[in-house]
This record gives structure tokens, sequence and C-alpha cells, in this order.
């Protein structure tokens, strides 16, 4: 029910996967590592909302990496639009490796780290090589 909700009312008008998974991140603090989101816990409980929140980041993070690298460079661009970013900086510049770690839901194998940051690279290096 607490997915449901939240895939609903939440995810569903944010416009790309890179942009839910952006999102999805953002709700997780980085030194305890739990997910928080104060309008779900008031509803449905911390402990609920914490499975949730890890599911839902696991499968967006799986559905990112299942999708082909064409299309996930054509989600990647319309998630920057949406912040009003028109070209993707250098990933040296994006606040090193706690930023892309964030992005990685924990418990994930680290092959699957590896491959999502070889193809955020992949794509980063794509966009930057692109004419204006």
């Amino acid at each position: 029910m607490v997915i449901e909700d939240f895939a609903m009312k939440t995810l569903s008008v944010i416009d790309s996967d890179f942009g839910r998974l952006l999102y999805l991140s953002s709700l997780k603090d980085p030194k305890t590592g739990r997910y928080e989101h104060a309008g779900l816990e008031k509803i449905y409980g911390e402990v609920s909302v914490q499975c949730a929140l890890e599911q839902c980041h696991a499968e967006m993070f799986t559905r990112i990496l299942e999708t082909p690298l064409e299309e996930q460079e054509t989600d990647l661009q319309r998630c920057l639009s949406a912040t009003g970013t028109v070209r993707i900086a250098p990933m040296e510049s994006w606040g090193g490796s706690s930023f892309l770690e964030s992005l990685c839901p924990g418990g994930m194998p680290n092959y699957l780290n590896d491959l999502f940051r070889s193809n955020l690279n992949a794509l980063v290096t794509s966009s930057s090589n692109k004419p204006r």
C-alpha cells in the first residue's frame, strides 16, 4: 500500500526515471542510510516507509540498468532539462563519489553499482562530445 501511494502521488509526477532515482536517493540520509519521508511516515509508520522506499530505490535503479543506453541518454536529458540544465557537466564536477554512491541503493552487488557508474560516465562523455 505504501509503494502504490508513493508511486501514484509522488513518483508519477516526475517525468524521467533518472529524476525518480535522484528523488529517491535524496530521501536517504547519507549518515544513517535510512530513508525519510515525514508525510508517508505519519500515515504508514517509519518501518513500512523505510522498507517501501528501499524497495522503490532498488527497483528504479534496476529499471535504469535494464534500459538500453540510448534510452538512458534520452531519459537523462529529459531529467536535466526539467531542472533547466542544457548540458551534462563532467562527472568530476558532480561532488565526488559520495553523490554517485547515493544514487546506488544499499545492498546492490558491486558489479551493478560499477555498471551504473560506467553507464553514467558513458552518457556524460557522449553528451559532452555532441555539438550544442
